[in-house]
């Protein structure tokens, strides 16, 4: 257990690192961040931060000694500089190495006794042409590492496009489009004593490959399906041996969910948890890397509703406060560009409110 005082390293300087070390803080933690980027938002709000390189060999070991437990904030960051840090990194890196590689995600859901959506390895055209031409079209061909929000991701109409198609010279995985009546993501955080507990599942809609909203109550065609979408989510939390929070986002199709993809990670679907759950998925996370019990996860909000705040419609977002029932949150970033992801909104009606 770490006690109150003690320093929680943060791997990477985005909004994500920003809420967690508020979460921690209010602990009674300190939180370090290291990222390579001086404008970090995370850092802002934190005791320490340390701008250097992934692959820094020593300001990560000057980092990790300052540091009582390590964790980190996104996905993709590097998994080879990280060997050093193993003792206090929560959680593991393994489960990075799997959520890094598409091709090996899915692959590891499969074995597991998940069902993803039909895909194939690429390497080269000729790959793609038989992927295609085995799974059909219309389908995504999408970057085995590195993407997220949309990006390394492009559509697939018909079988013709991918001849014409120039690859991006990075190893790629074609996915089949998925019949689906809804999104949703299952969020759960595991203990170190391996106890796991989960929050509601919000159906999400998405606008360009970006999360525009999750909501709950979800649609009447999640509901059956988070059951069985719960047990391979636990099911990979165990096998990782993982601590802390874990996102699986699923389909919800007439087969049942279809697994889409994992993030080590706290989650944008999950935001909505600050207001709407007894104990947010911020707190969670700092609770279970830290070694304290748990806390309720129970949906507080009889209706919820987050939505993203994207691009220059942060220049606006403080008119939200009009609305008495709107939480607002702004990440701090500078630049409000199209597509980057500025800040997000939960607007709830309280338990008993709903009639």
């Amino acid at each position: 257990m770490i006690a109150p005082g003690g320093t929680i390293g943060i791997l990477g300087g985005g909004q994500l690192g920003r809420m967690l070390a508020v979460a921690a803080a209010q602990l009674g933690y300190r939180c370090h961040i290291y990222a390579p980027d001086r404008d970090s938002v995370a850092a802002e709000v934190a005791a320490e931060f340390t701008c250097a390189a992934w692959t820094d060999s020593v300001a990560l070991g000057q980092f990790a000694a300052a540091c009582d437990v390590i964790t980190f904030e996104f996905e993709n960051v590097p998994v080879a500089p990280l060997a050093p840090l193993e003792a206090k990194l929560l959680p593991h890196a393994r489960a990075l190495e799997t959520a890094q590689d598409r091709l090996k995600e899915k692959r590891f859901c499969e074995g597991l006794g998940g069902k993803p959506a039909p895909y194939a390895a690429v390497d080269s055209t000729e790959d793609l042409l038989r992927a295609v031409e085995l799974i059909g079209a219309p389908g995504i061909l999408k970057t085995r590492a590195d993407g997220y929000d949309g990006k390394g991701q492009w559509r697939i109409d018909m079988a013709r496009d991918a001849a014409g198609m120039r690859l991006p010279g990075t190893a790629c995985v074609f996915e089949g489009l998925v019949r689906f009546a809804a999104e949703f993501s299952v969020i759960l955080v595991r203990g170190q004593d391996g106890e796991v507990r989960f929050w509601d599942s919000a159906e999400n809609v998405h606008t360009g490959g970006i999360l525009a909203t999750s909501s709950l109550p979800a649609c009447a065609a999640i509901g059956h399906q988070v059951a069985p979408a719960r047990e391979l989510a636990a099911n990979i939390a165990d096998a990782l041996g993982y601590v802390g929070v874990l996102t699986c986002e699923f389909f919800a199709t007439n087969e049942g969910p279809v697994f889409n993809e994992m993030a080590p990670r706290v989650h944008n679907s999950g935001h909505w948890s600050i207001e709407g759950a007894a104990t947010s998925q911020f707190e969670n996370h700092i609770r279970a890397i830290c070694g304290l019990p748990l806390g309720s996860t129970e949906t507080t909000a009889a209706v919820l509703v987050m939505e993203n705040i994207i691009g220059p419609a942060a220049l606006t977002a403080q008119d939200l406060l009009a609305d008495e029932n709107a939480h607002l949150h702004l990440y701090g970033k500078r630049e409000a560009r199209e597509g980057r992801k500025m800040g997000h909104v939960t607007r709830i009606a309280a338990a008993g409110a709903a009639g």
